[in-house]
């Protein structure tokens, strides 16, 4: 779908994501995209060797705008901070604003542009919950300043 691998995630929401049938110690897409971020952020070109490497450019820049909404927030604000961020309008493949135009193809037609979008909301939403576990994971008052040095950062040197 538009160059993007559709790959099985470990999720409690519905969307085109097949649900991860692997071992339970096994990571999917998204913990490998928090696992890896760290390191990640600090490229400024990344190598896309397949559509898995798209999927995990886009939550890679996803990760880095998530951070942002978390900067100075209880772990209960960033959990609704977050889940605006994924449900909110935003560009998708084929959008003028895209921020990744170069890395996916447009989508065929309108109801694979509709696929996409859905497909893009549910790793988002998944992301941000996982997400807020491993930022708030010492405490629910504020965020780990380990991962809040990385909020200035930008990967790639592309925002979504």
């Amino acid at each position: 779908m538009c160059g993007m691998g559709v790959l099985p995630i470990k999720t409690k929401y519905k969307g085109p994501a097949p649900r991860y049938t692997g071992p339970a110690d096994q990571p999917d897409i998204i913990d490998e995209a928090i696992s890896f971020f760290k390191a990640n952020v600090l490229f400024r070109n990344y190598e896309v060797k397949g559509p898995a490497d798209r999927v995990l450019i886009y939550l890679t820049l996803y990760i880095s705008q998530a951070i942002n909404q978390m900067v100075n927030q209880s772990k209960g604000g960033a959990q609704k901070n977050l889940f605006n961020l994924a449900i909110q309008n935003f560009a998708v493949p084929g959008d003028k604003n895209f921020a990744l135009a170069g890395f996916v193809s447009n989508p065929a037609n309108r109801a694979e542009a509709d696929q996409i979008r859905q497909y893009l909301t549910q790793l988002r939403q998944e992301t941000g919950d996982r997400l807020i576990e491993a930022v708030y994971a010492f405490g629910e008052n504020e965020p780990s300043k380990w991962w809040m040095c990385f909020s200035k950062r930008k990967f790639l040197n592309k925002n979504l």
